[in-house]
């Protein structure tokens, strides 16, 4: 059977990953693809580099129109990112009959409901699996392997640059500005870090499962995001002697009143699988009603990692081309005319636990104070830790840390009481506030 061909959108760090493992790789593929996969045609605005990458027997081109427009073409890989010129060129890719595979989470979180509607008007597959996670079938497995279940929640480390500083911090004692110059001249984060360090990227990821885990458009607007830059090697200290390790977590839930979306940093017992993941590496947990909790572990990102999602996509729509679209599998998993409403709950809705730091004067009464605050709200609490004064501030301070863990509460109510607390003349500095997920 004539090889399928496919023209690739951008031969960066992921394209010409892709472009190498699919050439490596070439006589596995087609033999689990039912027939050969080329890229026999690239775009990129350098193209004396595509070509030094692609060499002989590969068109390149400047203009990604002319990939889009040429016949032979029936896939077209889109890794260029962001919002702009790759929405347009997906849209057109779409409408001129053409599969499209991308690695774009930010375009399928902010305009992904548009573009599968264009895909399924059109019969087309748009398919994703690099967007999330990088090398982890993580799409895969909640749009197929796990469709029998009513997923419950979804908690997951889905960006690498935050994880490896967490861990940098938690394991040198270092604090956050310190391991991000670091991350920086390691290559671990860019030298504009912000969509990694406030959650953007997360929050793009966790909109993206979100959507496939409960049949729900998908919201990124509606997301919670809070990132890692206020966060202190002292909290991460604390943490630690209370049992528990702080995660930048990608949460979305199946709650009464509707769905949680949201993306901040979180404790977690440090007997659970996924907060013992280090470095740049990234974890998902999925809890189904039938099969109980899943943990997918792996990279997340990098050239080759990437490329495997890019190519297990380009094997299933080479599988599916010639099928009818309405026997594929859905691109949110459930049939489009079968998607939910369900709202999106805004964050003050939001029922969970957290972790309490206030510095307080050391004197008799404060604890009182502060503890009949919280009992007023009906916030009960599961523990308290309190730091002697010469571990805050030497011999002789006159204020202490003290540590409070609370059970389950709304976040509304909470913030509440943080008002009242942070008001109390016994409280001496701004009241950090971390939530906590046991993931049970």
């Amino acid at each position: 059977m004539k090889p399928i061909q496919a023209g690739l959108l951008g031969i960066g760090t992921v394209g010409s990953g892709t472009f190498e493992v699919l050439k490596r790789n070439q006589e596995e593929i087609r033999r689990r693809a039912g027939r050969g996969i080329e890229i026999t045609m690239v775009a990129d605005l350098d193209v004396a580099r595509a070509r030094a990458v692609v060499g002989d027997g590969v068109k390149v081109v400047a203009d990604a129109r002319e990939v889009i427009a040429n016949p032979d073409i029936d896939i077209v890989i889109e890794l260029i990112g962001g919002y702009g010129i790759a929405k347009a060129l997906v849209m057109e890719a779409i409408s001129a009959g053409k599969h499209v595979i991308t690695a774009n989470k930010a375009l399928l979180a902010v305009h992904g409901t548009e573009i599968f509607a264009a895909a399924s008007q059109r019969g087309v597959m748009v398919a994703f699996e690099a967007a999330v996670a990088g090398g982890i079938p993580i799409i895969k497995a909640l749009r197929e392997g796990l469709s029998a279940n009513r997923i419950q929640w979804i908690a997951g480390i889905i960006n690498g640059t935050t994880n490896f500083i967490l861990s940098e911090m938690r394991g040198k004692g270092l604090d956050f500005d310190v391991v991000l110059k670091e991350a920086q001249r390691l290559g671990y984060a860019e030298a504009d870090p912000t969509f990694d360090i406030e959650g953007v990227d997360a929050a793009h990821k966790a909109t993206i499962m979100s959507a496939i885990a409960f049949g729900i458009p998908v919201q990124f607007n509606k997301a919670y995001i809070e990132g890692i830059t206020k966060l202190s090697a002292t909290d991460i200290r604390y943490a630690e002697q209370l049992g528990y390790r702080i995660k930048l977590l990608g949460i979305t839930k199946r709650v009464a009143k509707g769905i949680e979306l949201r993306v901040h940093p979180s404790l977690v017992p440090a007997k659970r699988l996924i907060a013992n993941v280090e470095g740049a590496m990234n974890a998902v947990v999925v809890h189904g009603d039938a099969v109980g909790t899943t943990l997918y572990y792996g990279k997340g990102a990098g050239s080759e990692p990437t490329a495997s999602a890019v190519i297990a996509d380009l094997v299933d729509v080479t599988r599916l081309h010639t099928a009818d679209p309405h026997h594929r599998v859905p691109h949110l998993a459930f049939q489009p005319d079968a998607m939910s409403d369900v709202a999106v709950l805004p964050m003050s809705e939001v029922v969970t636990s957290y972790y309490l730091r206030l510095r307080v004067a050391d004197e008799a009464g404060v604890l009182a104070q502060v503890t009949g605050l919280l009992a007023g709200r009906s916030i009960s609490i599961d523990a308290v830790l309190q730091r002697e004064a010469d571990e805050v501030g030497g011999e002789g301070a006159t204020s202490t840390d003290l540590i409070i863990l609370t059970h389950d509460t709304r976040e509304g109510t909470m913030n509440e009481v943080l008002e009242q607390l942070q008001a109390l003349p016994s409280v001496l500095a701004p009241i950090v506030r971390i939530r906590k997920e046991e993931l049970n």
